[in-house]
């Protein structure tokens, strides 16, 4: 397995060689810079750290500019590691060409933030329905939360009012329909996570 980290560029469409026109989402995959090798003997797992966009060196910790120097590249902002990588050496540059047409790649990334929602939009809850009865203000209500007596409480893990979006999403199986190696694009079809600009991680 290898990877990539990404941004969110934003959609566009291809055309099949059947006409068809696909929507799809542009991906600047790369180029990410070998920052570290983890080994078993050294660090009890064995993993591979790389480095995606370039940041300046004042909004970088003095710690990180020295880690940045011994892999022999310039101060980056968004670092991840990944397990299954091919063979490579610190320092190595990985571009977008590790990637081809028609493959099948995993994306993960933050879901947009939605803020404090209810629980018809965060949850699908029906609601309390129509407006008869007197219930002109209770269509979009969680209704009767649970029993009385016993156990005179609301259990854990009730689906109710809160912060929605916002979390980790990993999508598999997502085709990539074109690679632009001189622009470092990828463009993948299907519903990938987070807004404009957002940082993913793409892994084949």
């Amino acid at each position: 397995m290898s990877g990539l980290i990404g941004k969110k560029i934003g959609m566009t469409s291809v055309y099949s060689a059947e006409g068809k026109n696909i929507p799809c989402t542009v991906i600047e995959a790369g180029p990410c810079v070998v920052t570290q090798i983890k080994t078993v003997e050294k660090d009890s797992y064995e993993a591979v750290q790389i480095a995606y966009d370039e940041t300046s060196e004042k909004h970088a910790t003095s710690s990180l500019l020295g880690h940045f120097k011994k892999a022999g590249t310039t101060p980056k902002r968004k670092l991840v590691e990944l397990k299954d990588m091919p063979e490579v050496n610190l320092g190595d540059t990985l571009t977008v060409d590790l990637f081809e047409e028609m493959d099948w790649v995993d994306v993960t990334g933050i879901s947009k933030g939605k803020g404090y929602q209810g629980v018809v939009k965060r949850h699908g809850f029906a609601g309390v329905g129509g407006q008869t009865h007197g219930q002109h203000n209770r269509q979009r209500k969680p209704g009767s939360l649970g029993a009385s007596s016993y156990p005179s409480r609301v259990f854990k893990g009730k689906r109710l009012p809160g912060q929605m979006g916002g979390d980790q999403v990993k999508v598999l199986n997502l085709r990539v329909l074109k690679v632009i190696p001189e622009s470092n694009l990828l463009l993948v079809k299907g519903s990938i996570p987070g807004a404009k600009g957002a940082y993913l991680i793409i892994e084949k």
